[in-house]
């Protein structure tokens, strides 16, 4: 499994990057190889305001419908709105092209207080 170091992790299978006072959100490797083939994304609304763990949306696979859970606590500025057409950028590309919105952070702890990337690969490898 790809896990970058240069995000954080919730222990739902959300990345987050940072980047000032934006964070581009997407699940990661483990979760779209445990999902099996995307078929839908159901993305939050611009302007939406967000609650770390709190639902952000859902995907949707050949296997099982999973909720997405936002990362942070913030408001949606902007999603991807590719994933309409294409949600299979979820399992080709999951770090880059496959990142499902971008929020405003309005709380930095909700940030600080994801996983670094050494301690998402030991949950996922228990």
């Amino acid at each position: 499994m790809v896990v970058p170091d240069d995000l954080r992790y919730s222990t739902d299978h959300e990345w987050a990057r940072l980047d000032g006072s934006l964070v581009r959100v997407g699940i990661t490797d483990y979760a779209q190889d445990a999902l099996g083939d995307v078929v839908f994304v159901e993305l939050p609304a611009v302007g939406a305001e967000v609650q770390a763990g709190a639902q952000l949306g859902e995907v949707e696979s050949t296997k099982s419908v999973s909720e997405l859970y936002s990362p942070v606590t913030g408001r949606v500025v902007a999603v991807n709105g590719e994933l309409a057409e294409a949600p299979e950028r979820l399992n080709h590309d999951p770090y880059g092209e496959g990142w499902i919105c971008q929020i405003e952070l309005s709380d930095p702890a909700s940030f600080d207080a994801l996983l670094d990337a050494a301690a998402y690969r030991r949950l996922i490898e228990s």
